[in-house]
């Protein structure tokens, strides 16, 4: 037993842990976090029904392959400026307002 817990010190982060930092953030956050996931996902959808990856979908919207990937990560607070100009670049409908919760 004393080589596992020799193995484990040796092996243990030096920086420490900051998960339940992240946890309380996205719980502070998770209203906002869920439209954004609803709009990568819809984004996905629309990456696989149209067969292009990241860099097409970034070519349609007019930004760079990098910020695609920050919008499909589901993290990003977006403005409606936003979504209206993603909504306009790709003929597409992302915000349904007034619906059901």
């Amino acid at each position: 037993m004393n080589g596992t817990i020799d193995f484990l010190k040796q092996h243990e982060s030096k920086t420490p842990s900051r998960y339940q930092e992240n946890a309380e953030w996205r719980r502070e956050n998770r209203e906002w976090l869920k439209w954004s996931r609803d709009v990568a996902l819809s984004l996905i959808d629309y990456m696989e029904t149209n067969g292009i990856n990241r860099n097409g979908l970034a070519e349609r919207l007019g930004v760079t392959p990098q910020y695609v990937s920050k919008i499909l990560s589901g993290k990003v607070n977006f403005s409606f400026k936003s979504i209206a100009e993603i909504e306009n670049r790709l003929s597409i409908k992302l915000l349904r307002i007034m619906e059901p919760a």
